[in-house]
């Protein structure tokens, strides 16, 4: 922004850059389905940040957290590779970014699922610098809330910078790092007794005066959370992207976790998140030059698919800078409409991490057993789904071993298994599985089940049973079985993570009825029901009934915010990973039959006038012929989903 013809005072242009939530995607490559993928991977977004460098003077490259999990790729370095093993072993996701030549970056929740000592071994490999603020050494012995911090908290980078004039300028640039602190919950096994978390926006309180004194000219927040305005000024918040965006002194924010785009390439694909109940940005929200709460701010979606961008006009008086303007931005790889790839890959990228990229491609087809019907996640979330199924068979397949020969005392209890659909369009419409009848691989397993979890189970009531289940029937809106124009029937505001399937009883929901909780967990309606006929081998469920629930570590320690199952008793604590026992059970069964067994549906609607639309990929044309109630209605939406309609 330039000044005025009497206004001389120095101003520049700070870019700074975003990637974040790159979950191992390094390659342009989809693992589980064995084939390259034009809307994914650092290195193509390695050549969207080398057009937005040659188009300013003074850049800064920063990651926002979620590197080294995610993909076969993120698993192999981690388990498998022999050569990360040794002291001075470099993970590709730094081999990468160190070529890239980042200035700074900031852990992601998923940098904890392998454990500290993996964890700090591996950012020795980064030739930039890590900052987070609000994990502390764990000093409780000591009495002491908060003892030291675990990480630098902060740092100021000193960079030169030119303005408007051509004139050399030393920029001093306050950089803090922050993390959701629910990683004491869902990584509890790796890090209890070891670090303690804090609530971000106390954090940043405490630090940001302390970074000014040092003589920050400009403060970036690099947050790990995302953007929840039922968060705000929550003690604890997960997604505090708002109220951190209050603390005095915080310039610009880049945050992620959530996997949104903001601010987005257009309105239309502005996550709900983001808006009101009338479809328009909430106050705080400025999507056109990317504010919240007039604070700049970025977050660049998932998996390298964009390059988020924040461009600070600086102006000096006095010896002092500060932020006359910005605009905030976000760049794609690839084009959904269009379906065409925007940049190339980065040649130089590929070739650094082409060994480990080749090693994984051949771990991740190893071979490890049959399925005789195929595999895929399109209907997940409308009916009982064999993706699903495959999971929760494992599950209890596992528990009711490891009762029988560990856990006697809780042999008379009934098994019930949970699981919900990873893959289920969070990203995008291609994120879903599918997998052919026939060999399954481990890359096939690694599709159905995604996050490096933990086994545990529960001892709960049938009470806590159902209230889970109302829990996870809030992703429906409500419909109106009067109206005959098209109702949309999920929620874009609920996780599809968080849409759980019990197995081992038979349910109906009833999505005429308004939802008991909010997405958040909260409730809504105490009175409200939408569970319909719950039954436990044919019979009504007692509310007195105790079950055995196996789940994952995420769910069993408050993931979700899931109603009363941190009351529940842990049984069963396992070190072994959901994943794994999927596989082992793969290997013993030889060859599976993962048919849904339909223990649960939506409720009949009344008069079958309402027509119910729901979004999946639009390639789940080709399973339509064994679902005669579910219609393609020809039609796309903004993000590339296919929009589907649903004979109630």
């Amino acid at each position: 922004m330039e000044g005025t013809m009497n206004d001389q005072r120095p101003r520049l242009q700070l870019r700074i850059l975003e990637t974040t939530d790159i979950h191992a995607n390094v390659m342009d490559y989809d693992y589980y389905k064995d084939a390259p993928a034009a809307d994914l991977g650092l290195v193509r977004t390695a050549s969207l940040v080398k057009q937005a460098r040659d188009e300013v003077p003074n850049t800064l490259l920063v990651d926002n957290g979620d590197l080294i999990q995610g993909t076969p790729l993120g698993t192999y370095v981690a388990k498998i590779d022999p050569l990360m093993k040794l002291e001075d072993a470099v993970h590709p996701v730094y081999l990468a970014m160190n070529e890239m030549d980042y200035d700074i970056a900031t852990f992601g929740n998923h940098e904890f699922n392998y454990g500290l000592e993996f964890l700090d071994r591996m950012i020795r490999g980064a030739r930039f610098p890590y900052v987070n603020a609000n994990i502390y050494v764990d000093e409780s012995q000591d009495h002491r809330e908060f003892g030291k911090n675990k990480y630098t908290p902060y740092t100021i980078l000193n960079k030169t910078c030119r303005d408007t004039n051509g004139d050399m300028h030393e920029l001093r640039i306050g950089v803090i790092g922050l993390v959701t602190p629910q990683i004491m919950e869902w990584d509890q096994a790796h890090l209890q007794g070891q670090v303690v978390t804090r609530d971000m926006t106390d954090t940043a309180m405490e630090f940001i005066p302390q970074m000014k004194k040092e003589g920050a000219d400009i403060i970036i927040a690099l947050a790990h959370t995302g953007f929840d305005s039922s968060d705000d000024g929550r003690q604890g918040a997960e997604n505090a992207v708002l109220s951190l965006s209050k603390v005095p002194g915080i310039d610009a924010i880049t945050f992620s976790h959530t996997h949104k785009v903001f601010p987005a390439v257009d309105f239309s694909r502005l996550d709900p998140k983001f808006k009101d109940k009338q479809g328009q940005p909430l106050p705080e929200v400025d999507d056109v030059k990317g504010k919240i709460h007039g604070v700049a701010a970025v977050q660049a979606g998932y998996g390298g698919g964009h390059l988020g961008g924040i461009d600070l006009f600086l102006v000096q008086h006095e010896g002092q800078w500060s932020v006359e303007d910005s605009q905030s931005w976000n760049r794609a790889v690839y084009d959904v409409e269009q379906r065409k790839a925007l940049v190339d890959a980065d040649a130089g990228i590929m070739a650094r991490v082409q060994q480990a990229h080749e090693a994984t491609v051949k771990y991740a087809n190893g071979p490890i057993g049959m399925t005789s019907a195929p595999i895929f996640s399109y209907f997940a979330l409308v009916q009982d789904d064999p993706s699903i199924q495959i999971v929760t068979n494992a599950q209890t397949w596992y528990t009711e071993k490891y009762i029988a020969n560990s856990l006697p005392q809780y042999q008379e209890l009934p098994i019930l298994s949970v699981g919900s659909p990873f893959k289920a369009g969070r990203n995008g419409p291609s994120e879903y599985t599918d997998v052919e009848a026939g060999p399954i691989a481990i890359k096939s397993a690694s599709d159905l089940y995604l996050y490096d979890n933990l086994l545990k189970a529960v001892k709960v009531k049938g009470e806590i049973v159902k209230e889970w289940l109302e829990m996870s029937a809030g992703i429906y809106h409500t419909i109106d079985p009067s109206r005959k124009e098209e109702q949309p029937l999920l929620n874009p505001l609920f996780s599809v993570y968080n849409f759980d399937v019990i197995d081992g009883i038979t349910y109906q929901i009833d999505i005429t009825q308004p939802p008991k909780y909010s997405p958040e967990g909260e409730l809504l309606n105490k009175d409200a029901s939408r569970i319909l006929n719950l039954r436990y081998q044919g019979e009504p469920l007692n509310p007195d009934q105790e079950f055995i629930v196996v789940m994952n570590n995420y769910r069993a320690f408050g993931g979700g915010q899931f109603p009363r199952i941190q009351e529940a008793e842990l049984v069963l604590d396992s070190a072994d990973e959901n994943r794994q026992i999927l596989m082992d059970y793969i290997i013993e069964q030889g060859q599976i039959n993962p048919r849904a067994d339909h223990n649960w549906s939506l409720a009949p609607i009344p008069g079958n006038q309402a027509i119910v639309t729901f979004t999946t990929s639009p390639e789940a044309v080709k399973y339509l012929e064994a679902f005669p109630h579910i219609q393609f209605t020809g039609k796309l939406d903004a993000k590339g989903f296919g929009i589907f309609s649903l004979n109630l």
